[in-house]
């Protein structure tokens, strides 16, 4: 198992080494998806880590009756800058919102923003992306391809670009189970595609969408293959670097651990989990999953923008950021080691012990979520309207089992993910620059990492003081006694049904009996 090595040096008769954090000084960086969960810490290591940066610049638009003012604070007041408020709070005021939106032209900025992020900005990450696996497509051709495409026409005006970070998903070549760090040849002609979306009526390109996305298994991984094509097309001699990471969850360690402010991918499925909601789910568990923590992924991107400026003669390089490699984990490892720090940190007002599996055998998954998903919660419903509450199980369960479908494909499948030019990267970097900019995911321990993610899920998610362990615990011992008693309940009920319908059952039962009293009975004399 490779790691990153000591390094500090671009071999001979390089430069002198430039710390990643004076790379940034005095320059501007414009962040697009900046008020996204990866944007976010993003945004919160540039300004932690990069103290002498100038201005970070983040596309922004006014969302349900917000201005971006408003969104802006809002964001800055979020846990995830709570460090950056208490140590050096100025720092925030570097942060400058673009009116602009990334699903019109021009990506929505003024000519007066334009011309001024042209003159200014040196480094540019294009995070802006909708990662709804199950998105309709004209909507994720607009955002992940031309919002794509309109940001590298924006960046060939950008007089001082010195890095483009495009940010793709190492999924976007699924249908290979190898996964080299190279850009592909596309599933279709970006530009066929796009102009088919934007001709057609919205319900014919509904029903063609499964033959356009073919053996892909959503519009995402398809909309982001055609993105890096036409990326690789248009981007001319500008300073590219693609970063590909796998499943993004929460952060490892930076800037708090555990921090998560989604529900999407496992977070959702985990949550439910968590309260006893959901116990079975479609996968084969000696399958890796390879999850990369989110500020691992943050670090890469940051030190590929030095990186890519500093070797400008490279061309595009790809870096698939993922753990499968280099420290892999199985999906089964995850969910026990889930379930054990769920029950050693339970959620407050748990609905049953959780527990469960994670099973390759589609009928006896079938069989579990019959028993274990629909109808206890046709039965909650039906007990929530006789007490004159609102009924929401059963469409709580139907997003559950939606979720859990689009990431069937995932939990089903394996592959190998080349990250060579990720390792060759760490070893670039001084010591110092390795501990401030850690993306080695060799040094992740899984079992402290799951630990942290289920804590974070507790805290961010469900907003869940630490004070409330105590309470929840007496809850969870209460419901694992009749989690056990309605076990034994069961076999017992199911062992009278079939004893009574069965001669053979019986006969069977009086032989065992008869073989245990006699072996009792030669212990006894002897």
């Amino acid at each position: 198992m490779a790691s990153c090595l000591a390094g500090g040096h671009f071999g001979p008769g390089s430069q002198e080494y430039i710390p990643v954090a004076e790379f940034y000084a005095d320059k501007s960086v414009f962040v697009t998806g900046g008020t996204g969960f990866m944007g976010k810490v993003l945004v919160e290591k540039l300004l932690r880590s990069c103290p002498k940066i100038k201005r970070i610049y983040l596309l922004m638009r006014p969302k349900r009756g917000q201005d971006v003012a408003s969104r802006l604070t809002e964001l800055t007041q979020s846990p995830l800058f709570e460090t950056l408020r208490k140590e050096r709070p100025q720092e925030l005021n570097k942060i400058v919102p673009i009116v602009g939106d990334i699903t019109e032209p021009e990506l929505g900025i003024s000519p007066a923003d334009q011309a001024m992020l042209c003159q200014k900005v040196s480094v540019v990450f294009h995070s802006a992306a909708t990662v709804k696996f199950d998105e309709k497509l004209k909507l994720s051709v607009t955002i992940n391809m031309l919002g794509t495409q309109q940001l590298v026409q924006l960046c060939h005006r950008m007089l001082g670009l010195e890095a483009l970070v495009h940010v793709s998903t190492a999924y976007c070549n699924c249908e290979r189970e190898r996964v080299e760090e190279t850009v592909y040849a596309p599933p279709a002609h970006p530009e066929h595609v796009v102009t088919l979306v934007q001709t057609l009526p919205d319900d014919l390109v509904d029903r063609i969408t499964p033959d356009l996305v073919g053996d892909r298994p959503n519009t995402y991984t398809f909309t982001k293959a055609l993105a890096e094509d036409m990326l690789i097309r248009e981007c001319g001699n500008l300073p590219v670097a693609i970063v590909r990471p796998s499943i993004v969850l929460s952060s490892v360690r930076e800037p708090v651990k555990g921090w998560v402010d989604n529900w999407n991918g496992p977070n959702g499925i985990i949550a439910a989990v968590g309260k006893g909601i959901f116990r079975t789910m479609l996968g084969n568990g000696t399958r890796v999953a390879d999850l990369v923590p989110v500020d691992t992924v943050i670090n890469l991107m940051i030190v590929c923008a030095w990186r890519t400026h500093l070797k400008r003669g490279d061309g595009v390089v790809v870096y698939n950021c993922c753990t499968g490699q280099q420290n892999p984990i199985t999906w089964q490892s995850f969910v026990k080691t889930s379930f054990k720090y769920m029950r050693k940190h339970p959620f407050r007002e748990v609905v049953w012990y959780p527990g469960g599996d994670i099973t390759s055998n589609r009928l006896k998954h079938g069989v579990l979520s019959l028993l274990q998903h629909r109808m206890p919660a046709h039965v909650m419903d039906l007990v929530s309207k006789a007490t004159g509450n609102k009924p929401m199980m059963v469409r709580v369960q139907n997003k559950l089992e939606k979720a859990s479908a689009c990431l069937e494909y995932f939990t089903t499948r394996q592959w190998a993910f080349s990250d060579g030019n990720v390792q060759a990267l760490c070893r670039l970097l001084s010591a110092e620059d390795r501990a401030t900019f850690d993306f080695d995911v060799t040094n992740i321990d899984w079992d402290a990492y799951i630990e942290s993610y289920v804590l974070g899920i507790r805290r961010f998610l469900f907003k869940e003081s630490p004070d409330t362990l105590p309470k929840s615990r007496t809850l969870l011992r209460r419901l694992r006694i009749l989690h056990v008693i309605t076990q034994v309940a069961a076999v017992f009920v199911l062992w009278r049904f079939l004893f009574s319908r069965s001669d053979a059952l019986r006969n069977l039962w009086r032989h065992i009996v008869e073989v245990l009293t006699r072996a009792a009975r030669l212990l006894a004399i002897a």
